[in-house]
């Protein structure tokens, strides 16, 4: 009977031990909260300085970095020429207030969206300068960031390199689609019809011949 009891004292001060341990070390050992991601934006028309963060416009600032963090560690030496480019903005990619990186982004570039990274970054990593083709969807995630770009409405989603329309105006056109495909219906029947025709009068000419023959 002692040694039970001697067991079970032991046992919970072992216990206590071990939650006052946890108790004081938790908060002290704890990983520090990495700060929220973030962009700032520059450019044509942007009178102050665009700045997000993750924690208060997390749909924008996703948006705006899907536009840079797809790119190669290579890219083209030499970019379109400087009129063909269009207006010009510039995104640095934030760790809390902190900048870490730097683009330059076209997205009404003739041909498609163009990223530009410069050789001179924030962080001070190596890398070279480069142009990128960039996503078919940057004008629009720019808009919705707060840059004041036209809406676009036929832009794909992701992707990489674009066009100044994707679609033609004249290819949406739902009842235009709509009589093409009856029209095309139609013709297949008929085509189906005449082929069945031609294979009948076929089969009684070949039956008509061997009853001939076997009179």
């Amino acid at each position: 009977m002692v040694q039970r009891t001697r067991r079970l004292v032991v046992l919970v001060g072992a216990l206590a031990a071990m939650l006052v341990s946890l108790g004081l070390t938790g908060p002290a050992g704890a990983a520090p909260k990495a700060p929220p991601a973030g962009v700032d934006i520059t450019g044509e028309g942007i009178d102050e300085p665009l700045r997000l963060h993750a924690d208060t416009h997390p749909a924008e600032v996703v948006g705006v970095i899907e536009q840079v963090n797809f790119l190669g560690r290579v890219g083209y030496s030499k970019g379109p020429k400087a009129d063909t480019l269009g207006p010009k903005y510039t995104v640095v990619v934030l760790a809390g207030d902190v900048a870490k990186q730097t683009y330059d982004l076209y997205p009404k570039a003739e041909g498609g969206p163009r990223v530009f990274r410069p050789a001179k970054q924030p962080d001070n990593r190596k890398t070279a300068a480069a142009w990128f083709l960039g996503r078919l969807d940057m004008s629009e995630k720019l808009r919705v960031a707060g840059v004041p770009l036209e809406r676009t409405y036929d832009t794909i989603s992701g992707g990489v390199g674009g066009g100044e329309r994707i679609i033609p105006e004249d290819a949406v056109n739902p009842a235009r689609d709509i009589d093409e495909a009856l029209g095309e219906l139609q013709r297949l029947l008929l085509l189906n019809v005449a082929v069945v025709l031609v294979i009948t009068a076929g089969l009684a000419g070949i039956a008509l011949l061997v009853r001939r023959r076997t009179r």
